[in-house]
């Protein structure tokens, strides 16, 4: 399994060390604070009303990857929470997708990668980025082209990708807080147990694999 020890598949660990540093100190000095900020000033509704507005938006990519990997059954799971969430949900604000019990999953070009066999490839760190082996990266890529919002015409358009993305860091790491917290406090070694962290939850990711712990910060 990917991240046991003897199989690091970290050949680049000095630079990659160092680039992690950076994204350490980034986020205690930027990204946390503000991420504390929102948690303390936004009531919980309206940060969950958010949360999924932007998980509503990545559907369609969720949905692509689902054909990809030829799943006809998740992706239909997939259309139904973004047809159903996009109306009776207000455009994503609420998951009424939840209240029907319509499964959740995400997928990514990465994963669909995976599931071919193609291997993650060395890992690498890049700054603020943070975990990409190349397969990962390229997937990353990929997903942007598959997402038809970057190719929706509007006025303000490098406006609205780079709120989305800003939006998208800050709830992603608003979820964590707690989480990431508990890793540093317990890890002996803090890259070294991102690093394994990453490869296992991907590997569980490609494998769909729902037995993997539930409180792993999402990277």
């Amino acid at each position: 399994m990917p991240g046991t020890a003897g199989d690091e598949n970290d050949p680049y660990e000095s630079t990659n060390r160092a680039i992690f540093d950076f994204n350490r100190r980034l986020d205690d000095n930027v990204a946390l604070p503000i991420a504390r900020f929102y948690h303390d000033a936004v009531p919980e509704p309206a940060r969950t009303g958010i949360h999924n507005f932007l998980v509503n938006l990545d559907l369609p990519v969720t949905f692509g990857n689902d054909l990809l990997q030829g799943n006809v059954t998740r992706g239909g799971q997939t259309f139904a929470r973004f047809v159903t969430n996009s109306t009776l949900g207000l455009g994503g604000l609420i998951d009424m997708s939840a209240r029907f019990h319509i499964p959740e999953h995400t997928e990514d070009f990465g994963q669909t990668l995976g599931t071919y066999g193609a291997e993650e490839g060395y890992y690498i760190v890049l700054p603020v980025l943070g975990p990409a082996p190349p397969r990962d990266l390229l997937g990353r890529i990929v997903d942007v082209l598959m997402d038809p919002f970057t190719f929706v015409g509007l006025r303000s358009k490098t406006a609205w990708m780079t709120g989305r993305g800003t939006v998208e860091v800050l709830d992603l790491r608003e979820r964590n807080i707690d989480t990431i917290d508990q890793i540093q406090r317990t890890s002996i070694d803090y890259y070294a147990t991102v690093r394994n962290l990453y490869r296992q939850s991907r590997d569980a990711e490609i494998r769909n694999n729902t037995q993997m712990p539930q409180d792993l910060p999402d990277f």
